[in-house]
């Protein structure tokens, strides 16, 4: 196995390493792995099945594909079969009929079973054919013992198998079957949620869902430390690879290997990639493209996706621009949003890819757009805009903290947001000043003054500490605004006990990752620290 396709991810493995072992141990907790597409969710699987060993295991991996449920039976069976045996120094063959003789000596009973299964597959019966294959799991355990950890990659795919009732019989399952596991995981994670919330979501065998996220900060800068030893690329470079990537593990292992075999600057690169035609990231999203322009309206998705790429990206701002009311585009936002390509917070919305949302905004329309057609001139213009993207974030990190955000909060206009699964207000200031504390840890803030609200924020730039948030609750007590809001930004790590105390006090934490999805919707670079 590739070691580099699993940096940054011992913390997923070491939960399914521990949530496995609890199922020997009489506690059962089934899994939902979901994250975006290439976040290295199957990855972080193949790991975990290579680290875990006990000979009480039996571990079953499927991919969840297009087939027929006679194939599916078939598959699922040769799998349990096969790994069954897997440990009983026999040389096995990938065939079905060699796997049922071999293992009929062991568990008679199960293999009996298993020729039902498929003669009912055969004769083309879906009827409880799906929960007959998982209860082959019960039925192996009863005769040896022996636990199964099922795991089914891209598990809202089984719908394919046009089995009714397919999860009203799993979320059967789940409840009554105490000796096995169940691990399902999607890359679709709008249809992964409603599929667990809708049809899996269970008082007993319920779904932990486990949220595989881009690499934070630092273990973004770690990997590329890794990744570009031996290159020469300046600290300031390696930030801007970070705010432009969003830690996506596919996109930073992408360019460190195009950095490593073309050995140009990193704007060339980022030319080479994105917009040559053989480019694989140009290649990458235009097929992603393709997939809407059969589609009824497809010129209103890329026009959407285009305006949120460049900024855009208000509903009343999208009407505005392609004159039709919020009902009107309402079809086109959802279906963007079910297919995970957008997320909304509040009033805003928000391309989930941002490499994606580059590409739109400066390679997809330019080409579409273009009058000339002379791709000399247009690829000069590309360079351009990644110069001075990346001059943009260079400036952008000179600047203090307090600095950027008095820029940030000066274009707040009344939205709302979507924070913690709160909405909030981002009122619009008329008065934002400096403002000093007389305190030890926290010296530097600002008071924000709205019609409606005082914002009353601080700076810590190292650990915040329940210290910090009791002193800075009685300083804002010296404010009698009914209609108050206290905000801490740091750029350390915030502990569990910090964040509750902060909660009692009602004082609302930005850590440096609050701090960027804020930036983000007013499409500013990010903060790295």
């Amino acid at each position: 196995m590739n070691r580099e396709e699993i940096f940054g991810r011992k913390e997923y493995v070491d939960t399914l390493i521990k949530r496995a072992r609890g199922l020997k141990d009489g506690y059962r907790q089934n899994l939902a792995i979901i994250g975006d597409e290439m976040a290295g969710k199957t990855s972080l699987i193949f790991d975990f099945l290579e680290k875990f060993h006990d000979n009480n295991y039996l571990m079953l991996y499927l991919e969840a594909r297009p087939e027929s449920p006679q194939e599916f039976s078939r598959r699922f069976i040769a799998i349990l079969l096969y790994n069954f045996l897997i440990n009983s120094s026999q040389e096995l063959k990938e065939d079905l009929d060699f796997l049922i003789r071999k293992s009929e000596k062991y568990i008679p009973r199960t293999v009996q079973k298993i020729r039902l299964i498929l003669q009912a597959a055969k004769r083309m019966k879906k009827h409880n054919i799906f929960s007959q294959l998982l209860l082959l799991c019960d039925s192996i355990n009863s005769e040896t013992g022996k636990f199964c950890v099922v795991i089914i990659d891209e598990f809202q795919n089984l719908e394919g198998l046009g089995i009714s009732g397919l999860y009203r019989e799993w979320s059967k399952l789940l409840v009554t079957q105490k000796n096995t596991m169940y691990v399902i995981v999607s890359s679709q994670k709008f249809r992964a949620k409603n599929i667990l919330s809708k049809h899996l979501c269970l008082l007993f065998g319920n779904f932990e869902v486990v949220n595989v996220e881009p690499f934070g900060i630092r273990m973004s800068e770690e990997y590329l430390d890794r990744q570009l030893y031996g290159l020469t690329l300046e600290p300031a470079e390696k930030s801007f690879l970070v705010h432009f990537t969003g830690g996506n593990p596919f996109y930073l292992k992408v360019i460190c290997e195009e950095l490593h075999r073309e050995k140009g600057d990193l704007a060339e690169i980022l030319e080479r990639l994105l917009f040559d035609a053989s480019g694989m990231l140009n290649q990458r999203f235009s097929n992603f493209i393709r997939q809407f322009s059969g589609a009824k309206g497809s010129g209103e998705y890329t026009s959407i996706l285009y305006l949120i790429a460049s900024g855009r990206n208000k509903l009343k701002e999208l009407s505005s621009i392609l004159k039709k009311t919020g009902k009107e585009l309402t079809p086109g936002i959802n279906r963007l949003l079910e297919s995970d390509v957008l997320t909304r917070s509040g009033d805003f919305l928000k391309i989930n890819d941002r490499v994606l949302g580059f590409w739109l905004r400066f390679v997809y329309q330019g080409k579409l757009f273009s009058l000339t057609f002379d791709a000399r001139h247009q690829k000069a213009a590309f360079r351009g805009k990644i110069d001075s993207l990346m001059q943009e974030f260079y400036l952008s990190a000179n600047k203090s903290i307090p600095q950027r955000i008095t820029e940030l909060l000066r274009l707040f206009e009344d939205e709302t947001v979507q924070i913690e699964k709160k909405r909030v207000r981002l009122s619009h200031f008329r008065e934002i000043k400096p403002l000093e504390f007389s305190n030890r840890a926290i010296k530097e803030g600002l008071i924000c003054r709205s019609r409606e609200s005082l914002w009353i924020m601080a700076f810590k730039p190292g650990m915040l500490t329940e210290t910090d948030i009791t002193e800075f609750s009685r300083e804002c007590k010296k404010y009698r605004h009914k209609l108050q809001r206290k905000i801490i930004v740091t750029l350390g790590d915030v502990d569990a006990n910090t964040r509750l105390r902060a909660m009692e006090e009602r004082i609302w934490t930005w850590d440096v990752n609050s701090l960027n999805q804020m930036l983000d919707l007013y499409s500013k670079p990010w903060v790295i620290a």
